[in-house]
């Protein structure tokens, strides 16, 4: 119970400007992308690794705006609970790969992540 409210008070007031340059860079690659995907892209000690570059699939709404988000013009800002739980989970993955980051509005929205399973796959398994 400690941990999560010492995560909250952490976190809580987060701005760019307190992110470590690598979590800069992938933030600022959610403002130019507004909607689309990021796939596979690489964690090291918790920090998103640019190298390899992530696949980037950008989405384009018929319609609708689809240019950088406004708030990359701004020196700092504070971030999004959606920007804050995705540093969380970088931080906790330590070193691999995250198979797919769902972008909409320039903010993180899915996250898909590959896991090994160590349960009893019987047990959990949907009975026909």
């Amino acid at each position: 119970m400690g941990e999560v409210t010492t995560f909250r008070r952490r976190w809580a007031v987060t701005t760019k400007s307190s992110l470590t340059e690598e979590q800069s860079a992938l933030v600022e690659l959610f403002q130019a992308v507004p909607f689309g995907r990021i796939e596979h892209l690489q964690v090291r000690n918790g920090q998103p690794c640019f190298f390899p570059a992530p696949r980037v699939v950008q989405t384009l709404r018929m319609g609708g705006e689809n240019g950088v988000r406004p708030e990359a013009s701004l020196p700092d800002f504070f971030l999004k609970q959606a920007l804050i739980d995705l540093i969380r989970v970088l931080e906790e993955i330590g070193h691999g790969e995250v198979d797919l980051i769902e972008v909409r509005h320039g903010l993180p929205h899915v996250v898909e992540l590959e896991r090994p399973w160590e349960g009893d796959s019987r047990a959990s398994l949907p009975r026909p």
